[in-house]
């Protein structure tokens, strides 16, 4: 396992109902879409597990508290600095940078499919790549590595659109940088996304236990 100059940020928000998940929280109401979004975490984490080492990078600013129960050994939260996505991925990616990292990888808290492997790959493919992504099927990227900073990436985006990884590759190409690209993952976002996910993961979890002889 791939540990040394190489880091995970993970970008998440305080489990607060009405603060996360908002689109399924149209349908769902608050406090449920609150308790998908806790779900959706802690799937994620799991997964993560297996890596020593993790940073929590957290919304808002006074959240701490609330995020240190998702904590694994070894693991670290710190606060978003920033003004908007763009501006927060380009400070988490610079002080890591300044911390002597040369493979940075930061993914969100939407894709509770993205697994510890999926974190070595990307941070293999930094050896022989600028950038590495991890495409979304809504249109944006999952994942996003660096191995020096690259300011054009994040500036003037249109985030939560359909046009954030189209428009990502647009501007590497224009700075000749090298790009790899993970497995096409899916957020969780819409009720929609929720109930196949939620089959999913049932069904995987019948699957392990069938293994299990249960």
């Amino acid at each position: 396992m791939r540990t040394h100059a190489s880091r995970l940020v993970v970008f998440l928000k305080a489990p607060r109902a009405g603060a996360v998940k908002t689109r399924l929280g149209e349908a769902l109401g608050p406090d449920a879409s609150c308790a998908a979004y806790r779900q959706v975490v802690e799937a994620l984490l799991a997964n993560l597990a297996p890596l020593p080492k993790v940073e929590l990078c957290f919304a808002p600013l006074e959240a701490a508290a609330e995020i240190e129960p998702w904590l694994q050994p070894g693991w670290t939260s710190c606060p978003q600095v920033g003004g908007d996505l763009g501006e927060r991925l380009h400070s988490a990616f610079a002080e890591h940078f300044e911390s002597d990292a040369q493979h940075v990888v930061i993914i969100g808290a939407d894709c509770p499919d993205v697994t510890a492997t999926d974190i070595e790959d990307a941070w293999f493919a930094l050896d022989g790549h600028d950038v590495v992504l991890g495409p979304a099927l809504d249109g944006g990227y999952w994942l996003i590595g660096l191995r020096t900073p690259q300011p054009a990436l994040f500036s003037a985006m249109p985030w939560s659109t359909d046009r954030v990884f189209g428009e990502t590759m647009h501007r590497a190409r224009e700075n000749d940088l090298r790009v790899a690209l993970l497995r096409e993952l899916s957020d969780v976002d819409t009720v929609a996304d929720w109930e196949r996910w939620v089959k999913r993961a049932s069904h995987q979890g019948n699957c392990a236990a069938r293994r299990d002889g249960v």
